[in-house]
């Protein structure tokens, strides 16, 4: 019983990398849009994309979650009262 429940502890611990973290997606009529976002590089994507009438692009999740990063509020230091 206690190996049983360690092994649902550590099962219910991990938590697997989502598809939609990746920056690269397989995109077209089949898997539409963003389509498949699985893939770490633009090889990867290319590589599965090829022979099935599909292209590759940005994930926009992936892009907008870096803008939105880089962007800072600069604020007067010395205000008009």
């Amino acid at each position: 019983m206690t190996v049983l429940a360690a092994g649902f502890a550590s099962f219910a611990s991990s938590v697997p990398a989502r598809a939609d973290d990746y920056p690269w997606c397989t995109q077209g009529r089949s898997v539409g849009y963003p389509g498949d976002c699985s893939y770490q590089t633009y090889a990867q994507c290319m590589a599965s994309a090829s022979g099935r009438n599909l292209y590759c692009g940005i994930n926009p999740r992936f892009a907008f979650a870096q803008e939105r990063r880089g962007r800072r509020v600069y604020r007067d230091p010395y205000p008009q009262w």
